[in-house]
């Protein structure tokens, strides 16, 4: 148990580095207010996004504008005038009136009046400016009002780029005294007769009907530090500019307005033309001309208040420091994850792809999560974690490249991606030893190339090897195969280690299909070179092997040991050239999507009973390939031609000498008689042969040609062969024979 989470966390080192590393960082640079100003925009731009709510018919505003202050005919308006709005207002009945004009000290005519109207009225409320220096900020109250207590406090706390975000609900004085800001003041009087008053939950919590009202906390939100100013609230704005119902100063005073009109709500009085300059910037302002009134500000942070008492409309709440720091770690744990998995991409395809796209695909969905969250009264951080996400993209993406990017680009060439990461990813990666695993073994050879690497050098031979080798190494790794080693002009591919797939038996199928459609593009180039075409021939199967690190501590290797590989060697061994013969095991695990051209039944070296191979014709679904099919078209020769042949048993050569004469010919091979009389026999099927012809003493003639005997055509006397390698100028002499006796026929 232990070992396997030794081994687990071994293998996402990448994200425990980089997790809390990037973490840290981020919180960092929070901390330092780097971050401040992202998170107030998408908090702005959440705002903007939320579908507008119906309007609030509790409360109403009477706008003082700069229509009003034409038709009165001075900038400073009168207390009289005041006095007969308020007057007209009261005789509405409404539940609280809220005074948000500095009338601290008198402005005649008519301010006998207006005290009279602030002594006789319980419900109107009054304002004083108390955030602040008590010189040059502070604004005192009406003293009448003052006297009553009815004052609220209308001070606006805009945040370093001049937007409006917090509620101020109440705050105390150095002399220790509370109070109240206007909206809340106001809420509360509107709430009395419902029965709702505040009540103490614990230490600067408290619920007020439905509601449950707590402050901002420390570096809660993107503030940080204490939040300065009293108790503040987020202020969850009901809507943008005018979306209260506003009448002008005008229309109250000329009775434009229906008598009920302030019957049962709260009215707020304000400036809200242009001139007054108590115009301030909110969420919704993207222009000049959608700033807020302060009149309206007060409305939208009552509105609030009294949602959340009587509706249970949500407050916009936030976590505290360490909840905000762990979701910051989380997304950076997302991104780490996601970006470590792509250390097993080894090229592009369309896993690869995928697992490239996913880190950047949780970027919406961290926003739909926040946006979500928003939605129901919860402002959760954006920019530090979506920076969080990124940067561990980042760090696991460079510790990738700069480490394991060199090392596999380094050890890719000897051994494959996959093997690679074995070793890399696992601590017991380079331990010796292996297990026993079901694999799919695929092995191929090129056919007659030692016989044509004797006749050129060897610069030529490894140009030609490494040639032919790249095209097949590329083939093979587009099938997820891996390359257990190359052996001269032969190949040893493994689909099932060091990582089983389901698909293992048809992958290796399709992928030696896929294998000899590229030796087209291989004999193109040969072609170019002036040198013979190259013929392979491919043996696949299926069983259980011993596969792992086999060797010594100086000098290792990963392969497969067991009975199943010499048999895959010796069911290639069967083949002609461009011909896939597979066991019986490989092609039931296949599936019904392999095609056959036939199957022959064959006792190999080392086994006791015969076994059925099958020759591959193609593979439908998903990977639709098939082999081109090759008719040999044999014409007879006028006059045989004598030779010699002695049977090829292994690597080495039959002592025996057999007699027979060449008597018909095709592009690729021939037939050849015996003379029962001379005592030789016919050579059994998939033999391979070495042939001499000797009609002259020319030496051309006498130089080695090989073959692999046919099962078609057999008869007592006569039997076909398929030439695996022939020398240019007998290559050449035969060409020419064939075609001059096609013509002629």
């Amino acid at each position: 148990m232990w070992e396997t989470i030794k081994d687990w966390l071994w293998q996402q080192r990448g994200v425990w580095i980089a997790t809390p590393s990037v973490t840290v960082v981020v919180i960092l640079f929070r901390l330092m207010g780097a971050l401040q100003g992202g998170e107030w925009a998408l908090f702005d731009l959440y705002m903007r996004w939320r579908p507008l709510e119906p309007r609030d018919q509790r409360i109403a505003i009477v706008g003082i504008n700069e229509a009003d202050v034409e038709a009165i005919g001075q900038a400073i308006i009168p207390d009289r005038i005041y006095a007969d709005l308020l007057q007209k207002l009261i005789a509405m009945e409404p539940r609280a009136i809220g005074l948000d004009i500095y009338r601290d000290l008198p402005v005649e005519p008519g301010h006998q009046d207006l005290v009279e109207v602030f002594e006789n009225t319980d419900y109107l409320i009054g304002i004083e400016k108390a955030v602040g220096n008590d010189q040059r900020d502070r604004v005192d109250p009406p003293p009448a009002l003052k006297a009553k207590n009815q004052v609220g406090a209308n001070d606006l706390l805009p945040d370093a780029d001049s937007k409006v975000r917090r509620a101020l609900a109440f705050l105390e004085t150095p002399e220790g005294e509370t109070i109240y800001g206007l909206p809340l003041y106001l809420a509360l009087l509107y709430l009395q007769p419902e029965g709702i008053a505040p009540e103490v939950i614990r230490e600067n919590t408290w619920r007020l009907g439905k509601g449950l009202f707590s402050p901002i906390e420390a570096n809660a939100g993107a503030y940080l530090g204490e939040a300065e100013g009293g108790y503040q609230l987020i202020l969850n704005y009901h809507g943008p500019s005018e979306s209260f119902e506003t009448v002008s100063l005008m229309d109250v005073l000329e009775d434009r307005v229906p008598d009920d009109w302030a019957s049962d709500r709260i009215v707020l009085i304000g400036a809200v033309g242009e001139s007054f300059q108590d115009l301030f910037p909110t969420p919704y302002t993207m222009t000049p001309s959608q700033r807020m009134a302060g009149v309206e500000i007060h409305a939208n942070i009552t509105s609030l208040i009294l949602s959340s008492a009587l509706e249970g409309r949500p407050l916009i709440q936030s976590w505290n420091e360490t909840q905000e720091n762990l979701w910051i770690l989380f997304w950076a744990w997302v991104g780490a994850v996601l970006t470590w998995r792509l250390r097993h991409s080894g090229g592009l395809n369309t896993s690869a792809i995928r697992k490239a796209i996913a880190p950047i695909a949780t970027i919406p969905l961290l926003m739909a999560i926040t946006y979500g969250a928003f939605l129901i009264g919860w402002w959760l951080p954006v920019i530090p974690p979506l920076l969080s996400l990124v940067g561990s993209l980042v760090v696991i993406t460079g510790y990738i490249a700069r480490t394991a990017g060199d090392i596999r680009k380094t050890f890719g060439r000897y051994l494959s991606q996959e093997i690679v990461a074995t070793l890399l990813e696992h601590p017991e990666g380079l331990k010796l030893g292996g297990e026993r695993r079901k694999i799919t073994i695929l092995t191929s050879d090129l056919r007659g190339f030692t016989a044509l690497s004797e006749r050129l050098s060897p610069e030529e031979v490894i140009k030609i090897l490494n040639f032919y080798l790249g095209h097949m190494a590329n083939v093979i790794t587009e099938y997820q195969g891996t390359i257990d080693e190359f052996m001269g002009d032969g190949i040893l591919v493994l689909f099932g280690a060091p990582i089983p797939r389901e698909d293992d038996a048809q992958r290796a199928i399709a992928c030696a299909i896929a294998m000899q459609l590229a030796m087209q593009q291989v004999n193109v180039q040969m072609k170019e070179w002036d040198l013979s075409a190259l013929e392979m021939g491919v043996g696949i199967n299926t069983g259980e092997v011993v596969v792992g690190n086999i060797g010594s501590e100086k000098r290792t290797k990963y392969g497969i040991v067991g009975s199943q590989v010499n048999l895959t060697y010796r069911i290639e061994s069967y083949t002609t050239a461009g011909q896939i013969l597979v066991s019986e095991s490989t092609l039931l695990e296949a599936g019904p999507e392999v095609k056959i051209n036939g199957e022959k039944q064959v006792t190999p070296k080392g086994v006791k009973t015969p076994i059925t191979i099958y020759d591959i014709g193609g593979i439908g679904s998903p990977y639709q390939l098939e082999l081109p099919k090759e008719e040999e078209h044999f014409v007879p020769l006028p006059q045989a031609l004598p030779l010699q042949y002695a049977v090829l048993e292994g690597k080495n050569i039959s002592d025996r000498v057999n007699q027979g004469q060449l008597i018909a010919l095709s592009e690729k091979g021939a037939t050849i008689l015996v003379t029962p009389e001379s005592g030789d026999r016919i050579p059994s099927g998939l033999t391979n042969l070495k042939i001499n012809f000797f009609k002259d003493e020319q030496p051309e003639n006498r130089q080695d040609v090989y073959a692999k005997v046919l099962d078609d055509n057999r008869s007592n006397d006569q039997f076909s062969i398929r030439f695996t390698s022939k020398p240019p100028p007998v290559e050449a002499k035969l060409k020419g024979l064939y075609e001059a006796i096609s013509k002629t026929t």
